[in-house]
């Protein structure tokens, strides 16, 4: 490997792991600061609908709405491989979301497991994802927290 491609490898695997670090600290200009205006998220392995490509800004506040009235969350990536192909990459990596929701004395928990496929494009001095698709491969709890935890909003 030569220093520029250990150089980008370090600064992708930075850059991505903002993207937890964003949503369990609910840092949502963090968050945002990592993708491109228009971007394409695919989750539909977890929701069941097809891709979209939507406003970073967009994207971001449905995150937020969905996940910050949980009680905490903590997002975990790890095992990161990332190809580097001029000014275009892809970095897949493992991922583990936990949502924790405390209702009196009751603590709940709903986790899922699985890899993400994040597509970036160098801009400037850095990179910005343009395409992430979710591929859930596990599945444990209760998804009706997400249900409870909206409620919370209204």
């Amino acid at each position: 490997m030569t220093p520029k491609n250990l150089a980008d490898r370090a600064q992708i695997t930075d850059h991505v792991l903002k993207y937890a670090t964003g949503i369990d600290r609910h840092r949502w200009d963090l968050y945002r600061s990592i993708f491109a205006d228009e971007i394409i998220m695919d989750f539909s392995s977890w929701s069941g609908q097809p891709a979209a490509p939507m406003a970073a800004d967009d994207w971001v506040a449905g995150v937020r709405a969905t996940l910050e009235p949980f009680d905490a969350t903590q997002h975990v990536l790890t095992n990161f491989v990332i190809e580097v192909d001029s000014d275009a990459a892809t970095c897949t990596c493992y991922m583990a979301a936990h949502h924790h929701l405390v209702t009196g004395d009751v603590r709940e928990m709903h986790s899922i497991g699985g890899y993400y496929v994040h597509q970036l494009k160098r801009e400037g001095d850095g990179w910005l994802i343009h395409h992430t698709q979710l591929n859930v491969t596990w599945e444990m709890g209760d998804r009706a927290l997400f249900e409870q935890a909206a409620l919370r909003t209204t």
